[in-house]
């Protein structure tokens, strides 16, 4: 205090927030208008609508097909889904019956629609974890939770780069195997290792040849690339995003967040399962492995457990597979990969937690533990949702499928369970369903991408506080 004045001496000042530049300014002012109908389902499947009927156009027309005369609309509309979806299921042969404008198209849609996945996944990821909708965080002004729009281009950007490097990289591999290891034109061989390191890392599945990668099952140059660009792409963005960040800060003491936890011991684990059983049931059976030497069924058998994550490539034919086989595989379909990826299914997330509720109900804990940490509220029950909606849409599709067409329960469930799943696998009954058949496929394919993603956010985004509670009676449960 100053002799005479009587006033204490300010103190330090605050520190000031960055200067915010015009363009700042209006970017996020644009950002605030586009909150005001920013609803994720409702997006979502305009987006992804209007992608599968410009893939649809633009394969009817007669470039899109060898023969010239133009795919009718239903082929277009089934392969256009397929790819945007990234499913990989089809009804004619992508080399034989597309000519290159058609294969370019699906290749272009196949990308769009990967990217668009792990892009929107990623920022609704975002949102969701800010625990408020856009609307609600621009409305309430805090600033601690409001998505910015250069928040969203750096995670666009991201998903960019990650996208960039593990299908640049895989690209490379498979068009050296090609060009020196089978003979290909280095063109042909560059084309060929694009198009598939493409489809491997959107989990597409589509192949340029007609029996998919079964002749290069005991060729590990070929098959271990492509199973490792679908993990990559399986895994998810935020996954990657944390091991890049634990890379670079090796020397300070980092914990994975639960969710990278959850999505790497459960991927492991599915990959174990799948092939021990694609082992254990395959192994003499002469239509599969039984022809293969022990190298080659070792390797067919790590390929085919990749797949369900959810990539349609085959080594095998899933239609001289045994039953037992194609349960196995639909159980590894419908849990499908890792959240915010190019995979499927109702994610392994999703399996998990459905898991440590079982087991904390079974042990009368109120509150679900995992690893160290706490689930939290409403957790459980987005999950629940999610499963049974899944099984919902699944078993509809199957019973359709029953009373529209011939074939058994077991294929039919296999093709249901890997359209929903947007995996690509078939036993080869797909091109002779009826077209009613072919467009209940359609529907799961579309649903199948896009209801997990929106489903989980929309309930999340929705929650409110109950202003009150009825009074409370429990029913006989079991």
């Amino acid at each position: 205090m100053r002799a005479g004045t009587g006033r204490v001496p300010p103190g330090p000042r605050a520190p000031r927030s960055p200067v915010r530049t015009r363009a700042r300014v209006r970017a996020d002012r644009r950002l605030r208008d586009l909150s005001g109908w920013f609803k994720p389902p409702q997006l979502t499947a305009a987006a992804f609508g209007v992608l599968v009927l410009v893939g649809a156009g633009l394969l009817s027309l007669p470039a899109a097909t060898e023969s010239g005369e133009g795919a009718p609309f239903a082929t277009a509309l089934f392969t256009a889904t397929s790819a945007a979806s990234v499913t990989g299921l089809a009804v004619e042969d992508t080399a034989s019956y597309w000519s290159g404008t058609g294969e370019a198209v699906i290749l272009l849609l196949i990308q769009v629609g990967g990217f668009g996945i792990m892009a929107l996944a990623t920022v609704l990821t975002l949102v969701v974890g800010r625990k408020l909708g856009l609307r609600m965080a621009v409305r309430t002004g805090s600033e601690a939770k409001v998505v910015t729009l250069g928040e969203v281009r750096q995670l666009v950007t991201g998903v960019l780069v990650v996208t960039a490097v593990f299908e640049t990289a895989l690209a490379v591999a498979l068009t050296l195997r090609w060009w020196l290891g089978y003979g290909l034109p280095l063109s042909e061989a560059a084309y060929t290792g694009l198009f598939h390191a493409v489809s491997a890392f959107n989990n597409a599945g589509f192949a340029l040849y007609a029996d998919s990668l079964t002749g290069f099952a005991e060729d590990p140059w070929i098959t271990v690339p492509v199973a490792l660009g679908v993990l990559a792409g399986g895994l998810g963005f935020p996954v990657w995003v944390e091991l890049w960040r634990f890379t670079r800060r090796r020397s300070e003491q980092r914990h994975w967040t639960l969710h990278v936890r959850i999505t790497l011991v459960m991927t492991g684990l599915l990959l174990v399962v799948g092939f021990v059983a694609f082992l254990v049931l395959e192994w003499s059976n002469p239509a599969t492995m039984g022809g293969l030497g022990p190298r080659g069924k070792l390797l067919t058998a790590f390929f085919q457990s990749v797949m369900p994550r959810t990539a349609g490539f085959n080594s095998l034919d899933f239609g001289q597979m045994n039953t037992q086989t194609l349960l196995v595989t639909d159980i590894l379909m419908f849990v499908g990969g890792g959240s915010a990826g190019t995979a499927g299914g109702i994610k392994v997330t999703t399996f998990a937690v459905l898991a440590f509720v079982i087991y904390a109900n079974v042990r009368g804990e109120p509150t679900v533990h995992v690893a160290g940490r706490r689930l939290a509220e409403g957790t459980a029950s987005q999950a629940t949702t999610v499963v049974l909606l899944a099984l919902g849409l699944v078993l509809a599709g199957t019973m359709t499928l029953m009373t529209v067409s011939p074939f058994t329960l077991d294929q039919i469930l296999f093709e249901t369970t890997s359209a929903f799943a947007t995996v690509g696998l078939s036993t080869g009954i797909t091109a002779d369903l009826p077209l009613l058949g072919q467009m209940v496929l359609v529907f799961l394919m579309f649903v199948g991408r896009i209801g997990p993603i929106t489903l989980a956010s929309a309930l999340a985004l929705r929650r409110r506080p109950r202003l009150y509670e009825l009074p409370e009676e429990r029913p006989i449960v079991g």
